[in-house]
Formats: C-alpha cells, structure tokens, sequence
C-alpha cells in the first residue's frame, strides 16, 4: 500500500514540474515578442492584438504561428512595420521555425538573424533592406529550407556560406543588386529565382535543370537555359570596379546597384507582371495571406503573394477581389483570404495547393494554377461558373476564383482527410487502418457514380476528367470520395497539357498520341488497382521506376491464376468477401487494358462496378 503514496507523489510532482515549464515557456514567450514589438515602429496599430495578459498561442496574437502551445512562426507581414528588429528577443524563442516579414519598410544592412541558429524559412521579401551580405552569414543557419530574399537592395556577391545549406529547397534573390558569379547550390534545391540582378559568368551546369526566367535580367550571364552560349572567356573574373568594392568590404563583396522585387519561382510570372504595372501606372504593391500556420508557415507566405492583384486607376490603388461561382458555404472575400491561416498542401504539375482557415470557420482550398495563362477571362469564368453550378457528392464543386492574366486561382471546400493517394501510401495512422474492404469498395462506387456525372455533365469532352489519379480523389470525413481537377483539358495550354495532365501518362497517348474517353476508363483501372493490392503505382512517377507497375503485376498474376495473392495482405481479415475483391481485381484489369479497342468503356465499367457486393 505503501507504494500507492509514492506513485502519486511522483504523479504530481511531474504534474507540478510540466505546468511550471509550460508557463514559464510561454512567459518567455511573450516577453520576448513584447520586446520585439518595442523595437519596431508602427507596431501599437499593427501588432495591437498582443495583449500581455494573454498568451501569445490563445489565437489573437496577430501573425503568431503557435504548435502544441509554443510558438512556431512568426508572420508580420504588409503591417508597414519599420525600425531596427530585435532579434536577441526573438532567439529567446527557442522553439521558433519561421520568419516572415514580407512586404514591410524595414532598410538598411540585413538584421542578425543569423542568431537564429534552428529556423527553417527566412522570408524577407520587398522590403528595403541593403548593402552586402557577410560572407560567412548562413554558417549557422543549417536548418534552412526557404530564403526569400527578392525585392531588396541587397549587393555584393551572393554569400558563399549559402552553398553549404544541404537542406535549403527554395532560394530567391530575385530583383536585388547581386554581383560577381553564380555559385554551386546543393541539390536539394527545387526552387531558385536570382532573375534582375547583376550577376555575370557561366551558369553552373546544376542549375541548368531551371528555367531561364530564373536567370533573366543578368545580361552578364551565359549558358543554359539561357539561349546564350559562353565564350571561351566567359568565365568570371573580378573587374576593376568590383576589386575597389571587395577592398572596401571584404573579399566576397562587389558593386551596389538598387532595383525593385519580384516573389517566389512559383509566383515570379505575378510579380513580373506587377512590377511592369508599377512602372507604368505610378505604383502598386503585392500582397499575399497573412499566414498563421505551423508545420508550413513559410510555404503559406507564398500563398500570400499570389492571391492579391493590385491595380491602379486614376491615382487610386485598388486591389481585385475573388469571384464567387457558389455561396452554399456563405460568401467571402480576398480580406477573409489575407487573414486566414495558410498552410501549404503540396504541388502538382498543374500548379501550387494551400490550405486556408478563415475566422468564419469555413476552411478552404486555394489551388494556383500555372498552366491557363493563355485562357481569356470571359472564357474562363463561363467555365468555373459551370464547375460552380455541379451538386453532386462525388464531384468537389469550386465556390470561387481570382483571375489574373498570368495565372489563376480557383478555391473550393477543404477536405480534412485528404486525398485517396495521402491515405493509401502517406498516413499509417487512423485513416489507413480504416481502409478496410467495405470503406475501399465505398470509395471505388464513390469514384464510378462521380465519373457518371461527370460523363453526363461534360460529354462532348474527349476528357470528361482528364487528369484521374488517386491524388486527385478527396475523402470526406466518412470515406465519401470527391472527385477534383476535373474537366481541365480545354483550359490548359496544350504545350503543357502533355506533362501536366496524367492522361497523357498513359499507353493510349504514349504509343498513339492520342487521348479518349477510355483515356478516362485506364487512369479509373489504375485507382482500382491500387486499392485492391495496396501498391503504389509505377505510373504515377514521372520516370515509372518509383514503385510498382500495379497494371502488370496484376496482369502476370491474372494469367498464372495467382489473383488471390494480389490482394493487399491488408485486407486479409475480410476472407468471406476475397471472391468480391477478385471480382474487382478483374474489373480494373479489364480497364487497364493497353488497347483502348479492348478495353471496357466507362459506361460498362460503372456498371459492373455497382455490380460488386461488400
């Protein structure tokens, strides 16, 4: 009995020792984000939701990014905040991931945020910050994965310490006063824009794999992909003028020349478009989400940059609003937009998704599409106004859009659970171990009566849906599958429809070139294959040599009698319905065949699919 008193000492005294900790954590916290916004100027206005007797993870602190109650993120973004920063205060935070201060009026050299030795994204874009950056400034900074730098006077040469982030995926330098050569990013690099500098020499043969947008503006420059070949004497060497600026500041700087900005590779089309507005029309800006999320905070301040579109008429700046196409989940604005949470959900060949959580509660999907650029706006708001009327439970139905000539927004309802793809190979947690045979056989009919609608609704289209695959299948939060990215190919350019869409993945147009409606019927074969052996199709990767080719595996296994061991082992439990598995087994191999002449129409497919028995 004696040991019952211990245990619950023990018990409370952790008790005790975790509640002081987290208190203590968050009174850190909030002195050190009262003293940043000491330092700032114009920050009473801005940043007056920072009310001291609340904790700064309550939710009403303006711009602060908190997870399991510690602060993640911080996003002060378009507050015309100005003055010095304190960044001692901030490297108190010891949790802190993200940095945000984009689009603000801060100037002179760039602050010590170099003490700030585990953040992930450091996004300072247009703002006036100058001058060279130190050689050895991201030495410290191993953590990083985003540096939005664009929009500055930044000069000098680009620092070489930024060489030796191996985890650093986006990098933009974009419209600075950058000099000298271009150095050798690590690999990890996805994204890159240094575009309106000045830098000079070759182009590293590793960054070849970039568009030549990412290079433009650097008349100095050669070598791929510009469509500029080097000489022989290309190769960089330092100038007179550059030797009197690295005397001056140091052996990695060089010449100062100040220009204006431009945003992320993703968003570098927008803000291209908007700096040659400014310079034509007296002025504008570029806005963005105000983004208060964790685990993509960074990735949710690109959401910022693309949703707002300035214009100017008669002196006066306005900013363009949202279209809604359907009101049934209430109406909202571009402000409701700029205020919400933003989280990043990924990327496709179509272009770039976001989540967004507005103070209404109503929480949505803002999918940036790259690939329309060429679509007028009477065209294209005649068909999201047909994608806004569709009423069906298997379909996903937009409730608005932002036109811009560059580019496209289309926002539609967010689906907590995800896509298909995500549950089947990305969460082993909950939703996964729910796939049981019922609900994946919910989810086949599901998809099927969506495909039905839609074959009805856009049946002059030689691709009612165009790009089906199990990323593009949401689940609701009862397993109901909605279908998304549908009806496309009239509006994609048709350059690019080959790479963007996956119905031009497939055998009909890689052996052909050509696509149908049982183009449909085969991406349909490949989802049902899929779920029936758990594996994750070979045909979703670019280069087919990630996973497995579900479409010959289940054709070798068919022909050798061997279909029972091509079911997921998952689904091993549910043996009194393993006939209705083969059954469906046989349907998607039906689908798949390489002939489109043999292959099931989407009719007959439909059909034997309601046919199947739980």
């Amino acid at each position: 009995m004696a040991a019952v008193p211990v245990f619950l000492f023990v018990f409370v005294f952790l008790f005790l020792f975790l509640f002081l900790s987290l208190s203590l954590s968050s009174a850190t916290e909030t002195e050190s984000l009262l003293r940043l916004k000491a330092s700032l100027t114009n920050a009473d206005a801005a940043l007056s939701s920072w009310n001291p007797n609340v904790s700064p993870c309550s939710g009403i602190w303006t711009g602060v990014v908190c997870f399991n109650n510690a602060v993640t993120g911080l996003h002060l973004s378009h507050m015309g905040l100005s003055g010095p920063i304190d960044v001692d205060a901030l490297a108190q935070i010891h949790t802190l991931r993200t940095v945000s201060f984009i689009n603000n009026s801060f100037t002179g050299p760039i602050p010590h945020f170099h003490k700030l030795g585990p953040i992930k994204s450091l996004l300072l874009t247009q703002n006036r910050f100058s001058g060279p950056i130190p050689p050895d400034y991201f030495h410290s900074l191993n953590s990083l994965k985003k540096i939005w730098l664009s929009g500055n006077n930044f000069s000098g040469q680009i620092p070489p310490s930024l060489t030796q982030l191996h985890l650093l995926k986006e990098l933009h330098l974009e419209y600075n006063a950058f000099t000298g050569p271009i150095p050798s990013f690590p690999n990890t690099l996805a994204s890159l824009d240094l575009s309106n500098n000045k830098l000079q020499g070759p182009i590293p043969e590793s960054l070849a794999r970039f568009q030549a947008q990412s290079f433009a503006g650097n008349d100095a420059l050669c070598g791929r992909p510009l469509d500029k070949p080097c000489d022989d004497s290309a190769a960089y060497s330092v100038l007179p003028g550059n030797v009197k600026d690295e005397e001056r500041y140091g052996p990695a700087w060089a010449t100062k020349v100040i220009v204006v900005m431009v945003v992320a590779v993703v968003a570098a089309v927008v803000f291209l478009f908007l700096h040659s507005r400014r310079r034509r029309e007296a002025g504008a800006g570029a806005g963005e989400f105000r983004a208060v999320s964790s685990s993509a905070a960074a990735a949710a301040a690109e959401a910022e940059a693309e949703v707002q579109a300035p214009s100017v008429r008669g002196g006066e700046r306005k900013r363009a609003d949202i279209v809604m196409v359907n009101d049934e989940r209430g109406v909202f604005g571009l402000q409701d937009l700029m205020k919400a949470a933003a989280e990043v959900l990924g990327s496709g060949g179509l272009g770039s998704a976001y989540k967004a959580a507005m103070a209404s509660g109503l929480c949505v999907v803002v999918k940036r599409m790259r690939e329309m650029n060429k679509i007028g706006k009477d065209v294209f708001d005649a068909e999201i106004r047909q994608f806004g009327r569709i009423r069906n439970p298997n379909v996903i139905t937009p409730l608005a859009y932002h036109y811009r000539k560059e580019e496209k927004l289309i926002i539609a309802e967010y689906m907590p659970k995800g896509s298909l793809f995500y549950v089947m190979h990305g969460d082993r947690g909950t939703s996964h171990s729910e796939l049981n045979w019922p609900t994946r056989l919910k989810i086949v009919k599901g998809i099927a009566r969506g495909l039905s609608f839609l074959y009805t609704e856009f049946s002059t289209y030689d691709l009612p849906h165009g790009n089906l695959k199990s990323s593009n299948v949401l689940l609701s939060d009862d397993y109901e599958p909605l279908l998304s990215d549908y009806a496309f190919q009239p509006l994609i350019n048709p350059s690019v429809a080959t790479k963007a869409l996956f119905a031009y993945k497939t055998p009909d147009y890689v052996q052909n070139q050509k696509v149908s409606q049982k183009t449909d019927v085969y991406c349909l074969g490949i989802i049902i294959l899929e779920i029936i052996t758990g594996r994750f199709p070979s045909q979703y990767h670019i280069n087919g040599k990630a996973g497995t080719d579900v479409v010959q595996m289940v054709s070798t296994g068919i022909s050798e009698n061997r279909e029972a061991e091509l079911i997921d082992p998952e689904l091993e439990n549910d043996t009194n319905s393993r006939n209705n598995m083969l059954q469906l087994l046989h349907i998607g191999a039906a689908c798949t065949e390489s002939n489109p002449g043999e292959r099931l129409k989407m009719k007959e497919a439909i059909r034997r699919i309601e046919e199947v028995q739980v």
